[in-house]
């Protein structure tokens, strides 16, 4: 995992570096950002007098912010957008350390299942733990408590145990897995100088195998490297010790293992649903994959999906008035309102990004647009309960986009990660940026309109086209208002026709004809700021004149 570094935080595409140029062209304050060796990686060197403030990250200084006195804010909003980032990144390895060794135990339980005999459920063990724990060789020996005798069901590798000296000094294995121990053995010449070891050994790891308090035996690797084993593979062999131990226990009373085996099963049900919180399943089931634990590296398929993009608005200066405690309850409680909404209407979370959401629709997009409506709806009776408890009201911007994607699963083979790659996902979460310029809850694409069945259900406003930052083609662009409080809806359907005629006039270059349209539909409904947006543009074109290569779409240069 690569160190965060203020470069990383800073990149050009992050949103983080586009709200900071936000900020400092708002303020007016000139503002420098240098890294750890004194580099310039954002903004212009201050000139005067400025004031230098340290960016942390974990008592590590990463750079400073070189500017007036909000210099210091500045450089405290970047040490915790540095935290949150480690914490995320900490957080997303150990789900999946967590990920690869819940598919080895589930791997290893479904083997188990499948036999009641002992020796055969050695010899699985010992299989398992050789191909998880790299090792030389290996032995499993049980403790047969009616003849008071050891016996070996299980042995791989190398010849580097001496079975026979193994059997005849069972006082010795005491120290090693028979009396209840696992661990990492360093010091082991007395169990060569006895001859169960032979000198190549150089590293030993052992762990108990346990039934109820009862020892029956011990899993024994031997290695002929040093400082061959770690805790991580300690665990590991605990984990299998003693889930063979409980098979070969239940093997010995069937009754028992009739019991076990069950409670297994339902242990293997709780992961399996447990992971599916982490991986959706209707994503594991697009790959044509029934659970978690069979995918693999490079699996991938192409759908055409719609997607869906949603965030709050101004989130930054709503989260400024809370506690970081605060925070957390405020984006649990609005992602556990939209979660359910999405998933009513055939969607699945594919990633929640703190204060968005990314979903996707992969059978029909009016799904999507169904559930974009729902979730307006959530979220104004969200509102009615923010108000009774006196807190702000809240804004949530949704944008819609259909087009092919690529689902599969990337990484390697230590770190794996399900992904969803397309320019499909980059537009959609450009079009829910749109909401903020037309002040609309909800935008979808002209792509994404044409293939809706029955769209005349739909109360749609064409916005006109736009050009994407860094795009090339052009977008046409549409407001869905279905979803709008019932009287600010009753607005927009009145005046639904005149701001359709108004855009055409617009489209066709009819700037006067256009800006009396549009305010017409401002007279019957002052607060519509997509109508005060167009008027001006097309005031503007009407008075300055328009651009000779103008086709209608309008250049968004931020994301």
């Amino acid at each position: 995992m690569s160190p965060l570094t203020l470069k990383s935080l800073l990149n050009k595409r992050s949103d983080f570096t586009a709200w900071l140029q936000s900020w400092q062209e708002m303020q007016g304050n000139a503002l420098a950002v240098e890294d750890q060796h004194h580099q310039l990686i954002f903004g212009e060197a201050v000139a005067g007098q400025s004031e230098s403030f340290p960016v942390n990250l974990n008592d590590e200084i990463l750079g400073w912010v070189k500017g007036g006195p909000q210099a210091r804010l500045i450089a405290q909003l970047m040490s915790l957008q540095l935290q949150k980032e480690a914490e995320k990144k900490k957080l997303g390895a150990e789900v999946l350390s967590l990920y690869q060794e819940l598919n080895v135990i589930y791997n290893f339980s479904e083997k188990l299942s499948q036999t009641i005999e002992p020796e055969v459920i050695a010899k699985l063990t010992l299989e398992q733990a050789i191909h998880s724990i790299p090792s030389h060789s290996g032995v499993v020996v049980l403790w047969n408590e009616e003849t008071k005798q050891l016996h070996i069901p299980a042995r791989s590798g190398l010849p580097l145990f001496n079975e026979e000296k193994l059997r005849s000094q069972p006082g010795l294995l005491l120290k090693i897995g028979l009396g209840g121990q696992s661990e990492i053995v360093n010091e082991f010449d007395v169990l060569k100088d006895s001859g169960i070891l032979e000198a190549p050994v150089q590293s030993l790891i052992y762990a108990a195998m346990k039934a109820k308090h009862r020892i029956m035996g011990a899993i024994i690797l031997a290695g002929m490297e040093a400082e061959q084993y770690s805790a991580a593979h300690l665990k590991l062999l605990v984990t299998l010790a003693l889930q063979s131990s409980t098979a070969i226990e239940s093997a010995m009373l069937y009754e028992k293992n009739i019991r076990e085996v069950r409670e297994r099963e339902e242990a293997i049900l709780r992961i399996h649903e447990v992971t599916k919180k982490f991986v959706p399943s209707e994503f594991i089931r697009a790959l044509g994959k029934d659970s978690l634990t069979d995918v693999m590296l490079g699996d991938q398929v192409g759908k055409n999906v719609t997607v869906l993009f949603t965030d709050i608005r101004d989130f930054t200066t709503l989260s400024e008035k809370m506690t970081p405690e605060e925070n957390f309850r405020f984006v649990s409680a609005f992602n556990a309102r939209l979660g359910p909404v999405i998933r009513a209407h055939r969607g699945f979370i594919n990633q929640y990004l703190g204060d968005s959401i990314m979903a996707l629709f992969p059978d029909a997009p009016e799904d999507a647009l169904e559930a974009s409506i729902e979730m307006q709806e959530a979220i104004q009776d969200f509102n009615l309960e923010r108000s009774r408890e006196g807190l702000q009201a809240i804004k949530a911007g949704i944008g819609l986009h259909t087009g092919p994607l690529i689902m599969g699963i990337t990484g390697d083979e230590y770190r794996l990660d399900a992904a969803t790659i397309s320019d499909t996902v980059n537009t959609a979460a450009r079009i829910e940026s749109l909401t903020k310029y037309y002040r609309s809850p909800l935008l979808l694409s002209g792509d994404a309109l044409l293939q809706i069945q029955q769209a005349e259900r739909y109360h749609i406003r064409h916005l006109g086209k736009v050009q994407l930052k860094g795009k090339y083609n052009v977008l046409n662009i549409v407001e869905c208002i279905n979803g709008y409080p019932a009287e600010e809806l009753q607005l927009k359907l009145r005046t639904l026709d005149y701001f359709n005629e108004a855009m055409s006039a617009y489209l066709n270059r009819d700037f006067g004809l256009a800006a009396e349209g549009f305010q017409q539909v401002l007279r019957l409904d002052p607060e519509d700021h997509a109508a005060k947006y167009f008027i001006n543009i097309a005031n503007k074109y009407q008075h300055q004149g328009v651009p000779d290569n103008w086709s209608g779409a309008e250049a968004m240069m931020h994301k």
